[in-house]
C-alpha cells in the first residue's frame, strides 16, 4: 500500500480502510465527480493530479482547487448532504487513487474515534488552504497571487497548462503571460 497513506494510518486501520475501498486509475481529462452528480465516494490520491473546476453555461472554466498526490479528493459538502455537486473533480495527469464509499466510511466514523480524528485533521487542513486562497483572491494582485502559487506549488507550472494556472489565479491566460514575462525579465 502507498507509503503516504501508511504514514498517516496505522497498519491495522489501513487494512480496514482498504477492505472497503478499491484502487482506481484515471487518465487526464477523466472526471472522478461530475457537476450535478450526488457524490457517494471520496478518494485518497496515491499519484497524479486533480483539479476542482466549475464550468459555467458558456463553457468557461474556473479552477477552484488543485489537489496533488497524498491528499484526499471529495465534493465533501455535496456528499454529506446528499446533494448534487456544483463542480467537477478532473484528473490532470494519469492518476491512481483509493476510492472510498461514503456509506461504508460513515460506519467507520460511528464506530471508531480514530476515523473521526483523521477526518477532522483532513477537514482542518482543507479549511486552512481554502481560507488562504480566499484571502489571496480578495486582497492580493494577480502578480502576487502568481508568485504565491509558485511558492505553494513548486514545479506545478511544469505539470499543468498555463490556462489552468490562470483559471486558478482568477485571471485570463494573456494576463498570466504578461506576468510571467515581467517576472522573467
Amino acid at each position: 500500500m502507498n507509503e503516504a497513506l501508511q504514514s498517516i494510518i496505522p497498519p491495522e486501520k489501513l487494512e480496514e480502510l482498504v477492505s472497503i475501498s478499491r484502487k482506481i486509475f484515471l487518465k487526464p481529462k477523466e472526471y472522478f465527480i461530475r457537476e450535478g452528480e450526488v457524490p457517494k465516494k471520496f478518494a485518497f490520491v496515491f499519484s497524479g493530479l486533480f483539479r476542482y473546476v466549475y464550468i459555467n453555461n458558456k463553457g468557461l472554466e474556473f479552477t477552484k482547487g488543485i489537489i496533488a498526490e497524498h491528499q484526499f479528493i471529495s465534493s465533501y459538502s455535496a456528499m454529506i448532504s446528499s446533494k448534487p455537486s456544483h463542480f467537477f473533480i478532473e484528473a490532470l495527469e494519469d492518476s491512481e487513487i483509493l476510492q472510498i464509499p461514503y456509506d461504508k466510511w460513515s460506519v467507520f466514523l460511528k464506530d471508531d474515534i480514530f476515523w473521526v480524528k483523521l477526518l477532522l485533521k483532513s477537514v482542518e487542513s482543507g479549511f486552512i488552504i481554502k481560507e488562504k486562497r480566499e484571502r489571496d483572491l480578495l486582497l492580493l494582485n494577480a502578480e502576487t497571487r502568481y508568485l504565491n502559487f509558485l511558492k505553494d506549488y513548486p514545479d506545478m507550472q511544469h505539470r499543468i497548462s498555463q490556462s489552468i494556472i490562470a483559471s486558478y489565479l482568477g485571471i485570463q491566460p494573456e494576463s498570466l503571460s504578461r506576468i510571467r514575462k515581467k517576472i522573467s525579465s
